[in-house]
């Protein structure tokens, strides 16, 4: 693997996807691995994997700032992993007796990436009203704390199947089955959490890939060059962005993406 080969495009493309998940909060899987698949014509798996290891990298990041600040709920974490880091390694373990690069896999890799960018524009276009239901039930009654730990590592065990295939999924998806599981937390301690818990569970799934041969170390270098700077500057211009336009027209997209890779 060529560490050399920086590419521009790739450092560009890091950089605005940065930028938007500094703006809207949007896990950069949601974003990332589409446009590796339909701009640069990435394998669906190579995109996965190489976005997988990314996102590791971006995410610790972000760790490091809600431990300062004291907003990780570890109980949370330990739970969802306790799901999704065995969901994951037994995904990894599947993939490994298959060829990748086939075209069925890319397909099957593809779909599953549709439906969950379809799923994640769901989430966004009506987050609004969902957290006014959530708030809601807030004074109402809550499941019985063995119940809401099973429920917790189960989510975990789906959560670790579905990033494991298409790298999305722990970012709007997780934050908003974690509001409704504890609607009694801060929601500052429920996305610190989620981003904790992403930190490992990517991690692994994107040495998984890396064993399968499923990651460009060269693309990532350019991507993650790109995306940290992006990163920065979309967190500091957050606060002066309307959200009320910025969330609807990123759902708009990533409805669009998702169902061209549903019916490609």
């Amino acid at each position: 693997m060529d560490f050399s080969s920086f590419d521009p495009l790739y450092a560009v493309s890091g950089l605005a996807v940065g930028a938007l998940v500094g703006l809207t909060g949007v896990g950069g899987g949601s974003l990332m691995t589409p446009l590796l698949v339909l701009l640069f014509g990435v394998h669906p798996a190579t995109a996965v994997g190489t976005d997988l290891l990314y996102a590791a990298v971006t995410k610790s990041a972000g760790t490091l700032v809600h431990g300062v600040n004291r907003t990780i709920d570890w109980r949370i974490v330990g739970r969802l992993a306790a799901g999704s880091v065995p969901a994951a390694i037994l995904t990894l373990w599947a993939l490994s007796g298959i060829d990748t690069k086939a075209l069925g896999i890319a397909k099957t890799i593809s779909t599953v990436l549709g439906y969950a960018l379809l799923l994640t524009a769901t989430i966004l276009l009506f987050r609004t009203r969902l957290a006014a239901w959530l708030q809601s039930r807030r004074a109402g009654r809550t499941l019985p704390p063995r119940v809401v730990s099973l429920a917790t590592v189960l989510f975990g065990a789906a959560l670790g199947l579905l990033v494991t295939i298409s790298s999305v999924g722990a970012g709007a998806i997780g934050v908003t089955v974690l509001l409704m599981l504890y609607p009694m937390l801060p929601t500052a301690r429920i996305v610190g959490s989620d981003i904790v818990h992403a930190v490992p569970l990517t991690l692994v799934a994107g040495l998984g890939y890396w064993w399968i041969g499923s990651v460009d170390v060269a693309m990532l270098v350019s991507l993650l060059a790109g995306s940290i700077p992006g990163v920065v500057a979309g967190s500091t211009l957050s606060p002066r962005v309307p959200d009320g336009i910025l969330r609807p027209l990123l759902a708009s997209v990533l409805l669009l993406v998702g169902v061209k890779l549903v019916l490609a």
